[in-house]
């Protein structure tokens, strides 16, 4: 059996994961809470205790927060005799996270191919941007085959 980590080691942890979300996009507090509440051993955790393992102020934890509700990556509940909100993050959390990028990229290659039909296709330009709408395209589509894939063989 794995020895339990030290808090010191759990604190790297959270923060090296922090850095990798915070590193593709995900702005830095919010990376940190998402950290903290994924190695939380009830998967739940309230903005005090956020706060106390982050060592940050409440005001932080609360536009962290605030954030991660926004955009369906963390939920809030109310635990039975607890007057505490208490947030976890949602089990689907990374597929919906890639599944968002995905949406980035369906919008890069219709950008693209605008341009391209801009430009004119027989540009340089416009082949530049037909190629990089191609490669959108193919990306976009593996990325949701994966994603599908990904749920079928995980249902919640």
């Amino acid at each position: 059996m794995a020895q339990e980590p030290s808090p010191e080691q759990i604190s790297q942890f959270v923060e090296r994961f922090a850095g990798v979300l915070a590193n593709s996009g995900v702005p830095t507090m919010s990376a940190r809470v998402m950290g903290a509440m994924l190695v939380s051993p009830t998967g739940t955790m309230t903005a005090a205790e956020l706060a106390d393992a982050l060592k940050i102020s409440q005001p932080a934890v609360s536009g962290a927060v605030r954030q991660l509700l926004q955009v369906s990556f963390i939920t809030r509940e109310r635990l039975p005799g607890s007057r505490k909100d208490h947030y976890r993050i949602r089990e689907d959390v990374f597929a919906t996270i890639l599944e968002r990028r995905n949406q980035g990229l369906g919008e890069w290659e219709s950008t693209s191919r605008s341009g391209a039909e801009l430009f004119g296709f027989d540009t340089p330009v416009g082949q530049r941007l037909t190629e990089a709408a191609d490669f959108f395209a193919f990306i976009h589509t593996d990325m949701d085959q994966m994603i599908k894939s990904w749920r079928t063989e995980h249902p919640r």
